[in-house]
């Protein structure tokens, strides 16, 4: 890529000229506590993006998913977020070891707005409220506790640009299959039709086993 003709941004001051100022409801917005309303929306919620850095910097945005309300609010400034089985990389929570600052991004199926949360979070191995987090037999051997620094709603634009929730935009089929990306990329010792099976109507079967 010839580079010549890029302008780069290199400071804040610059980054802000070109912006502008937030308006005062978009500064002043970030709470430190659950509300009702937080707590209304984290029970609907069966989505959310964790993002963490590792203390060299090296980043990781993880995907956690189950039931609606899997993220267990404990007080106005603590939730606790269940793991599930896995591929065991475990990239977000090696990197929370040496720097424990998250942000989580709650979403529900539908909406465009979403709720964010940044705190520092703990690995728990075992705590009371494990039993609470049981989900088809299956309790949690590890959990996610953040402690809430900053809480507050985000706007919906993202996904009103991109039609996420328009299932008349949705073309899956246009990209390689699960199946396929597999052999290509990780597994080429495996034939197609066996990761086809691997990955078809039976791999919802061990979600929690």
């Amino acid at each position: 890529m010839d580079t010549a003709e890029i302008a780069e941004i290199t400071s804040p001051e610059e980054l802000r000229e070109l912006l502008g100022e937030p308006t005062a409801a978009a500064r002043d917005k970030v709470r430190t506590r659950l509300h009702d309303l937080d707590k209304e929306w984290l029970a609907r919620s069966p989505l959310c993006l964790v993002a963490t850095a590792a203390a060299d910097g090296t980043c990781d945005v993880s995907p956690k998913g189950d039931p609606h309300g899997f993220a267990l609010v404990l007080d106005d400034t603590t939730l606790v977020i269940p793991e599930r089985p896995g591929n065991r990389r475990a990239d977000g929570f090696f990197n929370i070891l040496s720097n424990p600052h998250v942000g989580l991004v709650f979403l529900i199926p539908g909406r465009g707005d979403t709720l964010r949360v940044n705190g520092r979070a703990r690995l728990l191995r075992d705590a009371p409220f494990f039993d609470e987090m049981v989900v088809k037999g299956h309790r949690p051997r590890l959990a996610l506790l953040v402690e809430i620094e900053e809480v507050f709603h985000h706007c919906s634009k993202a996904f009103l640009r991109s039609a996420l929730w328009k299932p008349e935009t949705w073309r899956p089929e246009e990209v390689a299959s699960r199946a396929r990306i597999a052999k290509r990329l990780e597994r080429p010792e495996a034939s197609l039709e066996e990761l086809e099976s691997y990955y078809g109507p039976r791999y919802a079967d061990g979600l929690y086993s």
